[in-house]
């Protein structure tokens, strides 16, 4: 891969977590995410091998449902509440939206297919970021948000994914 492709790569990761990070309404925080799925896509398919094209395949498929789901569910508390903050999820409709977008990204039990089959196709670098790095942003959410979510939910599907892991 080109040192500038890759580099440019790189900083717009950093970019779209940092936006994701530091936001506070809900078109930031998916813009921030948004960034990100379309920064790994060039590292996981820099090998040309048809794995790895099909990795990102399904990768950029996941996120972009995730991320629409994600768009859908503080549309839905903004209808309601008339509010785009993201400490402001109060309706419970949305609420498990968000639970549910942030599972599909995390890659949590419930919704968890997807991922090892992308970690399959990628390299060791770029699956250790896409493993670690890139779940920062998400998590973030989770925890900006976890006073309206579900706590049963929460708690099920953590037990449950540190189960599943433990046992695979």
């Amino acid at each position: 891969m080109n040192p500038q492709a890759k580099l440019l790569s790189i900083t717009s990761l950093f970019l779209g977590s940092t936006i994701t990070i530091t936001s506070n309404h809900w078109v930031m925080a998916w813009t921030g995410l948004e960034i990100n799925t379309l920064a790994i896509l060039p590292l996981i398919s820099k090998s040309h091998h048809p794995r790895a094209i099909e990795a990102a395949t399904k990768y950029f498929l996941v996120q972009a449902a995730a991320s629409a789901l994600l768009l859908f569910s503080s549309m839905t508390n903004a209808w309601y509440i008339g509010q785009w903050d993201i400490t402001q999820l109060t309706h419970p409709t949305s609420c498990l939206l968000l639970t549910t977008a942030i599972s599909i990204k995390l890659g949590l039990v419930p919704f968890h297919f997807w991922f090892p089959e992308i970690l399959q196709g990628t390299s060791l670098t770029t699956g250790l970021l896409l493993a670690t790095a890139l779940k920062f942003p998400p998590i973030t959410l989770l925890l900006l948000t976890s006073p309206s979510l579900n706590p049963t939910l929460l708690t099920t599907m953590a037990v449950a994914s540190a189960a599943l892991g433990g046992w695979a």
